[in-house]
């Protein structure tokens, strides 16, 4: 018991840090645009973005938690084995998100504790125990490691296609009214950060909160798969302080490297970005925030001149997004053999 309760103290710690590197990454894509087009100061645009990334968590219901802690069939493994899928998992998504960080790209953590949890609970407790999600495709419905691969993978194109379709709305409508108009796309970027914020929160704290549930499961504290109270107040608190310290290395990427940002494009990114994200946590689909907020700012230069994009850079980064899943899948893997290893 003494073992399980050490074990348990240990996956808390690691999901408070990855809830803080995931907030570190997520703070510099969200207020990237807002700074660089100078219509926010630094300070204002992250105290907006962290204040509703914490309170977005206790006003929406945990469908996304209950779609990322079950996938993984986490009370048919061992208490040794559950332990090794939960720590192994959230290892990968750190040390992955640590590298990218330490690159300047924006990558996925959502991305990487999918990956983590695959890779961890194939070596684990074998590709049986994990509900791929096959059948009920089949069926038309989408659940398991389906949902949660299709959710991450096609929220980014949705992102692009959002933003494309809505830089175009923007640029027709106030087309004849750009000075005019400036004022209130300055004054709209404090809405616009402000939904983009709570939208994170509802979807990528979520994530953290289904791990600590995944591990009161295979450590018996639990009989079937829950988020405590405790564990909501923890991520969200998480989350938050790496909002606070944003990630400048990312905002100089997004900011500034992929064409010149006006105000017009921030407001077009925001908004778009956090429809695709609210959209999806309605129906409990894990997103990347990074991955939306990048494909859609993509979508905003591809919409009004593609020729200014810097598709070199854009290409970087998608090759970092293709790299996610696999990457952190074999570091789950490698990490589940080195934990089981050690405890045997």
């Amino acid at each position: 018991m003494e073992q399980l309760d050490l074990a348990l103290i240990l996956v808390v710690v690691v999901v408070a840090l990855f809830d803080f590197t995931n907030g570190f990454h997520d703070a510099a894509d969200m207020v990237a645009t807002a700074i660089a087009s100078r219509a926010m100061r630094p300070a204002a645009a992250i105290g907006v973005v962290t204040f509703f990334t914490f309170i977005a968590p206790f006003t929406v219901g945990l469908a996304v938690a209950d779609t990322v802690g079950t996938f993984v069939e986490i009370q048919k493994a061992t208490a040794m084995e559950g332990e090794a899928v939960v720590i192994s998992a959230l290892l990968a998504a750190v040390s992955y998100n640590l590298i990218t960080w330490w690159l300047g790209y924006p990558s996925s953590s959502s991305n990487s504790l999918a990956g983590g949890l695959i890779g961890a609970g194939l070596h684990a407790i074998g590709s049986q125990h994990i509900n791929w999600g096959v059948q009920a495709l089949a069926g038309g419905e989408l659940t398991g490691a389906a949902k949660v691969v299709a959710g991450l993978l096609f929220s980014p194109l949705l992102g692009f296609l959002a933003g494309f379709l809505l830089m175009r709305l923007i640029l027709r409508v106030f087309r004849y009214f750009r000075q005019r108009v400036s004022r209130f796309f300055v004054l709209s970027q404090y809405l616009s950060v402000a939904w983009l914020g709570f939208s994170h929160g509802a979807n990528d704290a979520q994530k953290g909160m289904a791990v600590i549930g995944m591990m009161l499961l295979a450590g018996g504290h639990s009989r079937h798969f829950q988020v405590p109270d405790w564990a909501v107040v923890l991520c969200a608190s998480a989350i938050t302080l790496g909002t606070l310290f944003g990630g400048w290395r990312i905002i100089r990427t997004l900011g500034f490297g992929i064409y010149r940002l006006r105000v017009i494009h921030a407001v077009a990114n925001q908004t778009g970005a956090a429809l695709v994200n609210s959209l999806a946590t309605t129906i409990g689909a894990p997103t990347s925030t990074t991955q939306v907020v990048t494909a859609t700012l993509v979508g905003n230069g591809a919409a009004e001149k593609p020729g200014h994009v810097r598709w070199r850079t854009v290409g970087g980064i998608f090759a970092g997004w293709w790299l996610n899943l696999p990457v952190s899948g074999l570091l789950g893997y490698l990490y589940a053999f080195i934990y089981l290893a050690l405890r045997s």
